[in-house]
């Protein structure tokens, strides 16, 4: 036996899935390139400082005095981590993109803006 051809409904959920899992990557993505931002200006405005000099840190909802030779190390960190987990997400959105192109042309799916 032949393998059935999707109902016209089906086809409806499934490129509603893709649009849907799209939009997210995207606004995950777009949190963290913000976070990023947040994470450069702090190191940028902070590394000119002496060593030695005391600065706070929220860590989970607690502000804690450090200094910033201890707290620069643990920005850039994150800031290196947020980076490459951006870096996986744009991969991960180009993937999902292609597979979804792929399947607006298996099912000669057009898209009709509405003005």
């Amino acid at each position: 036996m032949s393998s059935k051809r999707p109902s016209d409904a089906e086809i409806q959920q499934q490129y509603n899935k893709y649009k849907n899992e799209l939009q997210q990557v995207a606004q995950k993505i777009g949190e963290l390139e913000s976070e990023v931002e947040e994470h450069k200006l702090v190191i940028d405005s902070i590394s000119p400082l002496e060593p030695d000099r005391k600065c706070f840190r929220m860590v989970g909802g607690v502000l804690v005095e450090r200094t910033v030779k201890e707290v620069l190390p643990a920005l850039e960190t994150n800031y290196n981590g947020i980076k490459q987990v951006i870096e996986q997400l744009l991969n991960s959105y180009k993937r999902k993109e292609q597979e979804f192109q792929q399947f607006q042309k298996e099912h000669k799916i057009q898209v009709v803006s509405k003005q």
